[in-house]
């Protein structure tokens, strides 16, 4: 009998004993490819000797300082990597404990800047519908997963939205990608003016949306206007790579691709690879610069920010990620695992979409391919999916409500950045299995 509130109360949950590169072992003996890295965690695989030593080392050193009285070797070595890995533009880095905890501070950052600069009439945050910032009251406030939001709706503070980029379902016949981020920034210019220029914080969005629409990049050229439509009424745009980033994509960055630099950024998961709970938010010297200059604090803060244990693993985790060959692997494999995906379930008639960058990968199901209907909701196949997968001996994402919150399917997939060529053959296999055992 379990003590736990499990986040789904019902059958025992195998119980993990053992992690080796891509492969979760449980304690019947059974062994799991790690298909999606738990949430797009697990960035090295499991049982990384180099950052198992460097956590040793620092817990023989000392294993917690709090921030109000010390700062640390490693979280100093931490954030000079991270900055020295940025794009010119971010510039500083605060430390926290995971992906929620990096939004929330976010957030405040970015309010605290307008008030910092004479501007706290600035109240309004602008999202996307079909995002995921996380599950603390703020953060889950700035997302736009219905489903999550909705029975915390009356708590949650006022947000606003927009269209998510979802090229597959939302551009229109004859538009060209162009011409939807066209109409996508010009719908972000219109919501900031209705509410009014000079009222609104920032934009907030995920390079690669995750959780919610599974690995949905944008098109060519999006973020570009975006940016400019946020330099134009002075709004910080908020990137959020907890999931998208380090390295998940195949380069360290996300936002690298997309040709724009955020005033803020968001970073956790495979930051520390799950070797320890880790997150960051890194900003721009515009941003620390009004800290400084004005009240000389950032009026924030929770117990085990710049953990040193943390921060060395996360640093050892980025070091190792940033070496020669890795971010190439990412891209050949990711490439493999798309080829593979599609070879084997493009044609399928209850597959809409492939899509992704990198090693974050995504399959949208449908009813009918051709109408990209959705299967009914009532039939929960992204469930089904993820138990057949489990029985198969392979970890994927599943999740419902792809299309608005109520409807769609689809299963993300996210393996370590070193898994080998034979094993993206074997999740192709085994996923093109779970999903031919629940829908035929």
């Amino acid at each position: 009998m379990t003590r736990i509130l499990h986040r789904s109360i019902g059958p025992n949950l195998p119980r993990a004993v053992a992690g080796e590169g891509v492969w979760i072992t449980d304690d019947q003996g059974r062994r799991y490819i790690d298909g999606s890295g738990g949430a797009a965690v697990t960035s090295l695989g499991h049982g990384n000797a180099e950052v198992l030593e460097a956590m040793r080392a620092q817990m023989e050193a000392i294993a917690y300082a709090h921030t109000s009285f010390f700062t640390s070797d490693a979280a100093e070595s931490l954030a000079d990597r991270l900055v020295g890995l940025a794009p010119d533009g971010l510039d500083y880095v605060y430390l926290v404990s995971g992906g929620s905890e990096a939004v929330e501070a976010a957030l405040k950052m970015a309010r605290q800047y307008f008030v910092e600069i004479g501007q706290p009439q600035r109240r309004h945050i602008i999202a996307r519908r079909q995002s995921y910032h996380g599950n603390t009251i703020g953060a889950l406030a700035t997302g736009g997963n219905e489903w999550r939001r909705k029975q915390f709706q009356p708590i949650l503070p006022e947000t606003h939205h927009v269209s998510p980029c979802y090229a597959y379902r939302d551009m229109a016949e004859g538009e060209s990608p162009g011409d939807y981020a066209a109409r996508l920034a010009a719908e972000l210019e219109e919501k900031i003016v209705t509410l009014g220029p000079d009222e609104v914080i920032a934009f907030v969005a995920e390079p690669v949306v995750g959780a919610t629409l599974g690995a949905v990049p944008a098109v060519e050229g999006y973020f570009r206007r975006i940016r400019e439509i946020c330099d134009k009424y002075d709004v910080l745009l908020i990137l959020d790579e907890v999931m998208c980033g380090m390295g998940r994509t195949g380069t360290i960055f996300a936002h690298e691709q997309e040709g724009v630099v955020p005033d803020i950024l968001t970073i956790a998961k495979g930051l520390g690879g799950g070797y320890q709970p880790v997150g960051a938010v890194m900003l721009s010297a515009h941003i620390h610069d009004a800290f400084r200059n004005g009240s000389g604090l950032f009026q924030h803060g929770h117990t085990y920010i710049g953990h040193p244990i943390a921060a060395t693993a996360a640093d050892k985790v980025v070091e190792i990620m940033s070496r020669p060959g890795l971010m190439e692997n990412v891209n050949i494999m990711g490439q493999r695992l798309q080829d593979g995906l599609e070879a084997a379930l493009g044609q399928h008639p209850n597959i809409g979409d492939i899509r992704g960058r990198g090693l974050f990968r995504g399959i949208e199901l449908v009813a009918d391919s051709d109408s990209k209907a959705t299967l009914d909701p009532a039939l929960k196949t992204h469930a089904k999916i993820k138990k057949a997968a489990m029985a198969r001996g392979l970890i994927c994402y599943p999740m419902g409500g792809t299309v608005d919150g109520a409807r769609g399917d689809h299963v993300l997939l996210a393996p370590p950045y070193i898994v080998s060529a034979d094993e993206v053959d074997q999740i192709v296999e085994r996923l093109t299995g779970a999903i031919t055992d629940v829908v035929g």
